[in-house]
């Protein structure tokens, strides 16, 4: 159906309509789901909204934007790069091609995060986000912990571009730095951190084949992918930053792989870490780990 057929159409029929366009391309209830989220973009307005109103019709502005969006989705674009937007742990978050989106299981990983910090009764603690990407994690935890200070570091500077944009939208204050973590870490890091963090890639690259094409072809791959002989790199590194810069007690938080996580946890136990502990996702995966440094205090530049 072109464009010009469309102009007389309505909220209810743009609706059938873009849920006819995506059939067989995505599962039924899925087409149903982007289908409002279509609409509830291009015309900005909630759901309750459009349906008071069904039966309005919709410029052809909107119908021409309702198109594009559509054919980008037919291309497997995520609906998050095409809007431009995503909702994380209760936050508005700006997204693109630049930035992994955030996952319903790394939410999983913020509320752990801050139960274990209400748990231990850390007061006014320090925290480090290892590869930042969006600045999901760290702002949600400056959103909930505002009595914290946060620092988060990535490698890349258009990750970093787009994670002080979250921040500024969202009126929270983190501190983000440029930094490879195979590097020594630069001035801008404290000596000392309560809590530590990160959801490292973790994707063997023997797994492309695996992965669908909205992730294979649109997600950054230095966020996603690891050598196959060593998919451990960064959880191994970040580890002995951990041993560097926790303080005694702090505490080591990780995402892994589903089929990971045990050898994470024992890596840990390995390098003298206590109380490792291994969590599953809402799904029943292996995914967060969580691990205390040594009670004595781990001077910076040990090993």
């Amino acid at each position: 159906m072109s464009v010009f057929r469309l102009v007389k159409i309505t909220i209810i029929q743009a609706l059938q309509y873009i849920q006819e366009r995506l059939h067989g391309l995505y599962p039924v209830e899925e087409a149903y789901s982007l289908s409002w989220l279509v609409l509830k973009f291009v015309c900005q307005k909630d759901k309750q909204t459009l349906l008071q109103n069904a039966n309005e019709r919709l410029p052809i502005n909107k119908i021409i934007h309702i198109e594009i969006i559509i054919n980008d989705l037919k291309r497997f674009r995520p609906i998050q790069y095409i809007l431009g937007e995503t909702e994380f742990y209760g936050i508005q978050l700006v997204v693109n091609e630049n930035v992994l989106i955030p996952r319903p299981e790394t939410e999983e990983l913020v509320d752990l995060i801050i139960k274990k910090i209400a748990l231990h009764n850390f007061s006014h603690c320090t925290i480090l986000d290892i590869g930042t990407g969006s600045g999901c994690i760290a702002l949600a935890l400056a959103k909930y912990l505002p009595d914290t200070k946060i620092y988060a570091l990535d490698i890349s500077g258009k990750a970093l571009e787009v994670a002080r944009q979250n921040a500024q939208m969202n009126e929270m204050k983190v501190i983000f730095f440029q930094q490879d973590i195979f590097s020594p870490l630069t001035q801008f890091c404290p000596t000392s951190f309560s809590v530590i963090v990160s959801n490292p890639p973790y994707i063997t690259i023997s797994e492309k084949k695996n992965l669908l094409p909205n992730i294979l072809h649109y997600e950054p791959h230095q966020a996603l992918f690891v050598p196959k002989e060593f998919p451990l790199i960064f959880y191994d590194r970040i580890a002995d930053i951990g041993k560097q810069y926790l303080t005694a007690n702090g505490l080591l938080f990780f995402e892994t792989h589903a089929f990971f996580g045990q050898t994470v946890s024992s890596m840990l136990q390995k390098k003298g870490y206590q109380n490792v502990e291994l969590f599953k996702d809402i799904s029943g995966k292996d995914r967060m780990v969580c691990a205390k440094s040594s009670t004595d205090k781990i001077k910076k530049g040990q090993d």
